[in-house]
């Protein structure tokens, strides 16, 4: 009989899993309270109680209350505009559908096209050029499964340079994750994070940006380094590409995007903008995309409205693990520390259990505990949606400030994708390159464990600077 080989579950699969754990909890734990002051962010533990009342969560619950069937309308309904539930979700599905628009009409595409065939020319500016702006579109749009396209064009052109597959997935998929990473503006990461953690999205950005830099270069010396290395002797006159030049609408979109951009850190950085209006902005910069592919004849107005619903759709299973997750703190009693629930007495026990260790030693073991999860959910929305309302209440009970726990899933996120065989942005494009994962594995853990140790400094220098 022929085994059948192993699938992780679906992310929404662990957390109906989850929420039926959840459910048992409540019929078993007595539900505790922090009496300390109300919303406060520092909470001790010494001021934890138990309460003398079960929750006794049912199966079904009616009059609006919460059960297990109730577990995803709950989750979905829960909050406002400005919530960590509905404002998310919208914004998730709105920002989807406009870097839908944006990349259909593939200016972003031929723009790094047009680049590749100018370093090209002028050969020892090709990877590091390259490896910086598949890093900047990991940080500022969270390009990933991207990579897996650049990697069908850039294969052939690596071999023409005397370079091989691993040149290829590093220059491609590796620098989108460094950047994925250390992102300070990617909305389908930080923004999200930040969000259900309750602290301003895209706050803490200059620290980002200083981590960015790092890993940039830290990834761009190992690449450069590893390339020179294995550089085969020319037995061939090296061929160009497929010229390609950037027509206007191309030009017109690209600087709509980067103004875009600006706009965006403008609103963040003077005016506070939050969830509602970063969601308008980006629409914004859709419309205007598409309004300029439909003068320009590069891209019909129902082409954009398909693009639009196509990229939002992409990104719904995201924004029901957002509402699933939620529904599964409401499941415990909720996320309020002043509330009798489950989920409290779980938090006291989990922090008590760590509280002898110092408090730098628990900000990185969350770092240690975001690596280790992302083998099971490698989605970096879908892993902020089932973590962060669990590890940012922790963070407040173990003194680690909402900002590091947020620091600490970024990176425990981000990195490891370059390494675990569950994600498929990684597979795609090693299958592309024909690179077997296990080949790649003893090629890159060594890389991947110093990224690692890289990290946890980071997560150690933002304890002691009091990274808020």
């Amino acid at each position: 009989m022929k085994n059948k080989q192993f699938t992780m579950p679906d992310a929404s699969i662990i957390l109906l899993s989850v929420a039926f754990i959840a459910y048992l909890a409540t019929l078993f734990i007595t539900p505790g309270v922090f009496n300390g002051e109300k919303n406060s962010h520092n909470v001790e533990l010494s001021q934890y109680s138990t309460v003398d009342s079960a929750l006794h969560t049912p199966l079904f619950a009616e009059g609006g209350n919460i059960g297990l069937a109730n577990v995803l309308f709950e989750g979905l309904v829960s909050g406002d505009k400005y919530g960590a539930t509905i404002g998310v979700m919208a914004f998730i599905l709105i920002t989807g559908g406009a870097f839908g628009i944006i990349m259909k009409t593939g200016a972003i595409n031929n723009g790094i096209m047009a680049l590749i065939n100018k370093t090209q020319r002028v050969e020892w500016l090709f990877i590091p050029l390259l490896f910086t702006l598949f890093s900047l579109g990991g940080a500022v749009f969270g390009m990933g499964e991207e990579a897996i396209a650049f990697c069908i064009v850039l294969f052939p052109i690596m071999k023409q340079l005397g370079y091989d597959a691993k040149v290829t997935v590093l220059t491609t998929y590796v620098a989108t994750q460094l950047g994925f990473a250390t992102s300070w503006m990617n909305p389908f990461s930080i923004a999200i994070a930040q969000s259900i953690a309750e602290i301003p999205v895209f706050s803490g950005a200059g620290f980002r940006m200083l981590a960015w830099l790092v890993f940039t270069l830290f990834g761009l010396v190992f690449t450069v380094r590893y390339a020179n290395s294995i550089k085969k002797a020319k037995t061939e006159q090296t061929t160009q590409s497929p010229s390609l030049q950037l027509d206007i609408a191309d030009k017109l979109i690209l600087v709509t995007f980067v103004l875009g951009i600006a706009w965006v850190i403008w609103g963040v950085m003077a005016r506070q903008y939050y969830i509602p209006e970063l969601a308008a902005q980006f629409f914004c910069i859709g419309v205007i995309s598409a309004v300029i592919a439909s003068v320009f004849n590069k891209q019909t107005v129902n082409q954009s409205a398909d693009a639009f619903k196509h990229g939002a759709q992409e990104l719904l299973p995201a924004a029901m693990l957002v509402a699933l997750a939620k529904g599964v703190i409401l499941l415990l009693g909720g996320s309020d520390l002043n509330t009798p629930s489950t989920l409290n007495t779980l938090l006291y026990h989990s922090a008590s259990s760590i509280a002898a260790v110092p408090d730098f030693v628990a900000a990185w073991g969350m770092l240690l505990f975001q690596s280790l999860f992302n083998f099971f959910v490698s989605s970096g929305s879908g892993q902020a949606a089932i973590t962060m309302p669990l590890m940012s209440p922790l963070g407040d009970l173990l003194n680690v400030s909402r900002q590091i726990v947020v620091l600490a899933f970024q990176l425990g996120d981000g990195l490891t994708n370059i390494f675990i065989p569950t994600s498929a942005s990684l597979i795609g494009c090693l299958g592309i390159v024909k690179l077997d994962w296990s080949e790649w594995a003893a090629f890159i853990w060594r890389f991947t464990l110093a990224l690692f140790t890289l990290a946890s400094g980071f997560i150690f220098l933002a304890y002691f600077i009091n990274y808020q």
